[in-house]
């Protein structure tokens, strides 16, 4: 009788009391955030606009809690999208992880990321065609790549890409034509190709705070469609 009355009992009451003691925030109310214990949310107000709110999260004690204050932050000249292409101008929508390695112009701001510091001939393949599509292409300085299509000479944007982090869109795998150098880097006067640009002084806030370990998820969308990813 007393194994009965167990199961019958309430399945677990401490965790139900403390989720109902979880600050209300957005991050609470996304669809799935799996294992990441670092969450970054990026709400445009519509899905022509080219600006977003950017929020940290950081999850403890099974909720979220902001971190920080919240940032404007750039994106796509065409807004967002959840069919971004290469080249239409918009950010993608959805949950993305950070990549593994961190970049820059400039040197190691203190991230616990790997971090490869570029320079003259590294280049980023945007060329759908080419085997090494949405890759860091690393060449002499003075050489031209044999790819072609929007593909970025890095170092010829030293403020952009002082610093920047990859989100993981499109990436494992890759899908010609489907979108490249999706980055989270510093932001200029206006909109981005398609990237999430911050402040210099936030953007190197938030690489620095990242950790591998925590798994972070950037989750971007419009206020209508960002609960659902």
């Amino acid at each position: 009788m007393v194994a009965l009355s167990l199961s019958l009992a309430p399945v677990s009451p401490a965790l139900a009391a403390r989720r109902d003691a979880c600050p209300a925030t957005l991050a609470g109310q996304l669809a799935a955030t799996g294992s990441a214990g670092q969450l970054v949310t990026v709400v445009d107000a519509d899905p022509a606009g080219t600006s977003g709110v950017f929020t940290r999260f950081e999850r403890g004690g099974g909720c979220w809690r902001q971190v920080g204050p919240a940032w404007q932050a750039r994106l796509g000249w065409n807004g967002v999208s959840t069919h971004h292409r290469e080249g239409d101008g918009t950010t993608p929508e959805g949950a993305y992880g950070i990549g593994a390695t961190m970049y820059g112009l400039a040197a190691n701001p203190g991230v616990r990321y790997r971090y490869l510091r570029l320079g003259c001939g590294d280049w980023w393949d945007e060329d759908p065609s080419s085997a090494s599509y949405n890759e860091l292409v690393r060449l002499s300085c003075g050489v031209r790549p044999l790819f072609g299509g929007g593909s970025e000479a890095l170092w010829l944007s030293p403020i952009a890409y002082a610093h920047f982090a990859l989100i993981d869109y499109n990436t494992d795998p890759v899908v010609p034509g489907a979108g490249s150098a999706i980055f989270l880097h510093v932001a200029s006067a206006g909109p981005t190709d398609g990237c999430v640009a911050l402040a210099a002084p936030a953007l190197v806030t938030v690489l620095r705070w990242f950790r591998p370990a925590l798994s972070p998820l950037i989750v971007i969308g419009t206020a209508a469609d960002i609960r659902r990813f």
